[in-house]
């Protein structure tokens, strides 16, 4: 007797110590419940956004252009609201003729094909110069960045073709073709950027890119290798030319006056006998 009552107790605390098996309606309510929750909380964690200081965020509903947000933390309709983050105080740059593929304090570059096809230019007296130029800019209008030109310079920053990259090439090719092979080599340069700059700026302003131009660079401009040994020697004649006019001048403004005034003393001291 004392066996089987022992074992009628422990099948009664087996018994209430076993959890109710889960219903199929049950299980449903409870995966509804972590669904919600998991909604709510994505909801929640895409309602607030921060811009950071050299940003403005460009707010869309639906695709729709509805307002830009200054740097700080802001809140926008979850699922509903996007927001593209534009670079507004971001000095960008463009460069052609060549690549950087590791800046530092030793800066490496590259060059290929495509490079030196964009830095061939044909000059205004009919010659060929090499011309490698950077470009500096940055975003002045978000919406007209974003929205009114397609591919203006993403695709610039991956390697593939953009829009602001052939109107920059463009312009480049019309500036050089204004001038002779010596002045984009030599004294011209300058002009070449100052005029570059302008022209560039009032086809981003007639297109609406929303980009402001800051600077152009001529870095390396260079004749054609084949002829550069050839230009070399002209340069040289060039110089041996202006240095020896130079020498001549030197020693003209120092004999002349000279031979001047000997001749006057002479005449003066005629003129006292």
């Amino acid at each position: 007797m004392e066996i089987a009552d022992w074992q009628r107790r422990a099948r009664s605390a087996i018994d209430v110590g076993r959890m109710p098996p889960f219903s199929l309606k049950g299980r449903g309510r409870m995966a509804r419940r972590i669904a919600l929750i998991l909604l709510i909380l994505v909801g929640l964690y895409s309602t607030y956004y921060q811009v950071n200081a050299d940003e403005v965020g460009v707010v869309q509903r639906f695709g729709r252009y509805v307002r830009t947000t200054d740097p700080g933390p802001h809140v926008k309709i979850p699922f509903v609201e996007r927001v593209t983050r534009v670079l507004v105080q971001r000095q960008l740059k463009t460069e052609f003729g060549f690549r950087t593929t590791s800046s530092g304090a030793q800066s490496q570059f590259e060059q290929n094909d495509v490079t030196r096809a964009e830095s061939l230019m044909l000059t205004g007296d009919l010659n060929v110069a090499v011309v490698e130029w950077i470009v500096q800019y940055k975003v002045k209008d978000p919406y007209k960045y974003l929205f009114k030109v397609r591919n203006l310079d993403s695709a610039d920053r991956r390697g593939d073709p953009s829009t602001f990259r052939d109107m920059n090439e463009a312009v480049m090719r019309e500036v050089v073709g204004d001038h002779s092979v010596n002045e984009v080599l030599t004294v011209g340069r300058e002009k070449i950027q100052v005029d570059g700059k302008e022209l560039r700026q009032s086809l981003c302003d007639r297109y609406e890119t929303g980009l402001q131009v800051l600077q152009i660079v001529l870095q390396d401009v260079n004749p054609p290798d084949p002829v550069k040994p050839a230009f070399n020697e002209v340069n040289q004649a060039i110089q041996e030319k202006e240095r020896l006019i130079n020498e001549a001048w030197a020693d003209y403004n120092q004999t002349v006056p000279n031979a001047r005034g000997e001749a006057e003393r002479v005449v003066r001291a005629a003129e006292g006998y």
